[in-house]
């Protein structure tokens, strides 16, 4: 028995685009006749690094634009100049980019979708363990960027009581401590 489809696609046009995202608008149809439109961001995949060293972890911290405020959160980024990269890749390039840290062994912990109600986007999530000090190589969006180590306990200290803030870090540690891997 074949299902009907719960959403077709009639059409799409481009709202807006720029080197980071593209926005589209999608004329469709449900499944029971009624039409609609959804708002679709596309942005390429993402990879967020937990580097830990001992019972620590190293985050960084930088001005957030859109919510005009500073967050720590763990290391992360994408390369929007090339999407197929292979994740691993991406994932040693913005460690060592954002904290100097170069990593002996990277665990791939799983992916996870950003925001599916309105994105394509899906991060992979890394441990990187057996870390190596360098020279971080901070991107000219990035020359507010700062790194620390902190105790793991004291980082989920900071999630329960609203100071780290970013889902995507609060997923990270989430997914890492039901894998068994902190």
């Amino acid at each position: 028995m074949t299902r009907k489809p719960d959403i077709t696609t009639l059409d799409s046009r481009e709202v807006y685009s720029n080197r980071w995202m593209r926005v589209r608008e999608d004329r469709v149809l449900r499944a029971d006749g009624s039409s609609g439109i959804y708002g679709v961001v596309e942005k390429p995949d993402f990879v967020v690094v937990v580097p830990v060293e001992g019972d620590c972890v190293h985050l960084v911290e930088q001005f957030r634009y859109p919510s005009q405020a500073r967050f720590w959160e763990f290391p992360q980024g994408a390369w929007e100049q090339a999407p197929d990269t292979a994740p691993a890749e991406v994932a040693r390039a913005e460690l060592r980019e954002e904290t100097g840290l170069e990593a002996a062994e990277l665990v791939h912990a799983g992916s996870l979708l950003l925001a599916p109600g309105y994105s394509t986007q899906s991060y992979h999530v890394f441990l990187a363990r057996g870390l190596i000090r360098g020279e971080a190589q901070l991107e000219r969006e990035e020359q507010d960027l700062v790194t620390a180590r902190f105790k793991l306990a004291e980082v989920e200290e900071r999630v329960r009581d609203g100071r780290i803030r970013d889902a995507t870090t609060v997923a990270a540690l989430g997914l890492l401590r039901l894998r068994g891997l902190l």
